[in-house]
């Protein structure tokens, strides 16, 4: 019978265990899609709030912390108003800080801390470049050390000098050959499990058509 019973619970455990998964990796995908078609700020807003509801009840996933984040910053992008870049990158730290709970040392999270010190940075670039200029090319350069294989460092960087002026070390000329870098490593890139980063080979591809 304490046979019987145990064998009874051991298959409602994984029985639970497998519904959960399906429900999470479900969610997952329906905001991939929703990610991918996000039109407005106020479409990836909802897209980030709804990453972080993923995060909050299964507790034990980083990467719904991460595309909240992710996400987030796209908004911010997406809404073009510096004045509030700043609230933004805050709620975007909280996010990355639970991440990094369960996942340390991981190339996707100091890219997405350069995102972050490039969001601040263009609040006010000419005073406070030095703090996060500074601090968007550490996080790129420890991001590229954590994978070598990761092509989107790469193409933060690139974009980064494509749109600073010539005259303060940037500009189409020297970016080009960092775009040329990122897509070479996107023709190989395999994100590390079902999930995982894997995106930016478009929009790559994009900015080095449209440097000149």
């Amino acid at each position: 019978m304490k046979q019987l019973l145990f064998t009874v619970f051991c298959f409602a455990m994984l029985t639970s265990a497998s519904a959960q998964s399906e429900r999470y990796t479900g969610a997952m995908q329906k905001n991939f899609e929703a990610m991918a078609s996000a039109n407005t700020p106020a479409d990836m807003l909802d897209v980030s709030n709804a990453f972080e509801r993923i995060a909050n009840a299964e507790k034990n996933q980083w990467l719904p912390f991460y595309y909240s984040s992710l996400s987030r910053v796209w908004y911010a992008f997406m809404l073009n108003d510096p004045k509030q870049y700043d609230q933004i990158a805050d709620q975007c730290d909280s996010l990355i800080a639970k991440a990094e709970v369960m996942e340390k040392n991981n190339s996707e999270i100091s890219l997405l801390k350069a995102m972050l010190a490039t969001l601040r940075m263009v609040v006010d670039p000419m005073s406070r470049y030095m703090k996060y200029g500074m601090m968007s090319n550490q996080y790129v350069e420890e991001s590229k050390q954590l994978d070598p294989t990761n092509p989107r460092p790469y193409m933060w960087q690139a974009q980064g000098i494509s749109k600073t002026p010539e005259q303060f070390g940037g500009g189409c000329d020297k970016a080009k050959p960092i775009f040329e870098k990122a897509l070479e490593l996107f023709k190989t890139f395999k994100p590390k499990a079902p999930m995982y980063p894997n995106w930016g080979k478009d929009q790559t591809e994009k900015a080095y058509t449209e440097c000149k």
